[in-house]
């Protein structure tokens, strides 16, 4: 007879990630306390997911995305947290807002200007003409969530939150394999959608 799965300590580190998270959504604030270092080195490297075209010496770095995600999360209130996978991608939401409000801000102080392509295998960067891009593609992926909100939560985890494959298949409770197609799709989609402007 087989032995019995034993957890990893991965899975023991997940599964005591996911009980902080869910004691400090019923409000346990030494739950956010002990959450803080746990999920710190993951929130950096979803930051730094996003941020990599930034321009060196410009006013955002990683960590002070980081740090302001943060502070928006540590607000939230009202979230049923389903698993950690769960909590890192409503965090890189949260950034992804963050990044878009501040390329407005940047096209709005800049004013006018034409619409631009966006590579759907890089994250744009916040100079120039990229905010115009990532705004863009913000504006398709809001087309797209119209007509299929699920492949427009995928192309936002992969592309925006740089989670894997398997992360999306397990914040959207699907398959890898549903989560390969609709990227397929969504990628092909959004390059016709951005490529008609």
């Amino acid at each position: 007879m087989p032995d019995r799965y034993q957890p990893s300590s991965e899975d023991d580190q997940t599964s005591e990630t996911t009980q902080l998270l869910r004691a400090w959504a019923d409000g346990d604030s030494g739950a956010l306390e002990q959450l803080t270092p746990r999920v710190y080195r993951t929130l950096r490297r979803i930051a730094g997911y996003q941020m990599q075209n930034e321009r060196a010496g410009n006013s955002m770095q990683a960590t002070a995305l980081v740090h302001e995600a943060y502070l928006q999360l540590i607000d939230v209130n009202n979230v049923s947290w389903q698993h950690r996978a769960h909590f890192f991608a409503v965090s890189a939401q949260i950034m992804r807002h963050i990044l878009l409000d501040r390329a407005r801000r940047r096209i709005a102080a800049k004013r006018g200007g034409t619409a631009e392509r966006v590579n759907l295998d890089e994250l744009p960067d916040l100079s120039g003409n990229r905010a115009r891009e990532l705004i863009a593609l913000e504006d398709a992926l809001n087309a797209l969530a119209k007509n299929d909100p699920r492949k427009a939560r995928v192309v936002e985890l992969r592309f925006f939150g740089g989670l894997s494959v398997d992360e999306t298949a397990e914040v959207l409770s699907i398959s890898p394999e549903t989560v390969m197609r609709d990227w397929k799709f969504a990628r092909s989609w959004l390059h016709a959608q951005l490529s008609s402007n």
